[in-house]
């Protein structure tokens, strides 16, 4: 395939005003949208093949400036919903997208058990260390030192470290990128949606307006690519995503094991999607029926 040709319109909306995107000028968003859509056209994904689940916070505008099937659900909630279309629609390619705030915080929970069950899904997390939609709150990834406006003292409380949680949760697909290194970014993600399972990606980006931290001449600074790090040796990847400054960059795990849809009882007896069979009307009453006498 010659990259430089493929087409990337197809993912652009046209619908009328969809174009006026709320971001800040130079907010890293604006590129970790042009790599998932760089990444969706390369995999030769159509729109109407792609899902895109979000929460709520700057990240989870997502769904409103791509052309895809989207849902923009409660705050936190990405992930629950992902797994249900997924579950609904295997044919389909499931991604959930959203912050730091919104994935780790209000959405830690989901995470937790989404890697236990191991949906196909594909996590993507715009990390910028702050809350940006509410104008600069500590999040859960937010250094300690740095001053917001509800810790003026400076954050006192440890970082989240989810790339180790995720390790030593045994995920199935952990990695972690910098959207300014653009050609490296789009591969990643497009690993993560062609692996089968549960794919974490976290991605690195600047909050122009709330963090003069972590720039993009700062994460330029203290990352580096893992170029010689096997992506199936669990112990090595847990001492990799330990390591604070530099920050590790790249496929930290791959552990390929059975996903939640192949295990779901209802498509071992019958492998037809559930959204295409007929609902069992009777059945349904029955339920509620007994609902009713509880």
């Amino acid at each position: 395939m010659n990259l430089e040709k493929v087409d990337k319109s197809r993912f652009e909306p046209k619908r009328p005003g969809s174009q006026d995107i709320a971001w800040c000028p130079g907010c890293g968003n604006f590129g970790i949208r042009n790599i998932l859509i760089t990444a969706l056209a390369e995999l030769g994904l159509n729109p109407n093949e792609v899902a895109i689940i979000s929460g709520i916070g700057q990240a989870a505008k997502m769904p409103h400036y791509i052309k895809a099937n989207g849902y923009h659900t409660l705050h936190g909630r990405a992930i629950p919903i992902a797994t249900g279309v997924k579950t609904a629609n295997p044919e389909l390619t499931v991604i959930a997208e959203g912050g730091d705030g919104d994935m780790y915080a209000e959405g830690g929970n989901h995470l937790l058990h989404a890697i236990r069950r191991n949906p196909d899904i594909t996590v993507l997390i715009h990390d910028n260390q702050i809350y940006g939609l509410t104008k600069g709150q500590a999040s859960p990834t937010t250094m300690k030192g740095i001053k917001t406006p509800t810790q003026p003292w400076g954050v006192f409380e440890e970082p989240f470290n989810v790339i180790a949680l995720a390790i030593a949760l045994d995920a199935s697909f952990v990695a972690r990128t910098f959207m300014g290194y653009f050609r490296e970014s789009v591969e990643i993600i497009k690993k993560a949606i062609e692996h089968k399972g549960l794919a974490i990606v976290d991605i690195f980006h600047p909050c122009v307006s709330f963090n003069k931290v972590n720039t993009y001449a700062w994460y330029r600074e203290h990352t580096y690519w893992m170029d010689d790090h096997d992506s199936y040796d669990r112990e090595a990847a847990f001492k990799r995503a330990i390591e604070t400054d530099p920050l590790p960059l790249g496929v930290f795990y791959i552990n390929e094991k059975p996903t939640f849809e192949e295990l779901v009882p209802a498509y071992k007896r019958d492998k037809t999607p559930l959204w295409k069979r007929e609902p069992k009307v009777e059945e349904i009453r029955k339920i509620l029926d007994i609902k009713r006498r509880l």
